[in-house]
């Protein structure tokens, strides 16, 4: 297991992510910071960046902000 920061920015006009650091990423989504919709897409980002399937990607903590820990299952 490994722990992932992420930084999101929600309502973007266009997607991105960005390394910062090792275990660090800022990442911005198209989808509205409602109902799960940017966390759901994140961990879709996150899953295609790391090579890992989206199952093994569980959001920890920063369920309603925009700094969030994810718990990557390799």
């Amino acid at each position: 297991m490994t722990y992932v920061r992420v930084q999101v920015k929600p309502d973007s006009r266009k997607e991105s992510l960005i390394q910062t650091d090792e275990k660090t990423y800022s990442i911005s989504v198209k989808e509205p910071a409602k109902q799960g919709l940017a966390n759901d897409r994140v961990k879709e980002l996150l899953a295609r960046e790391l090579g890992v399937k989206i199952q093994k990607i569980r959001l920890i903590s920063g369920h309603r902000s925009p700094r969030k820990i994810f718990d990557i299952d390799y």
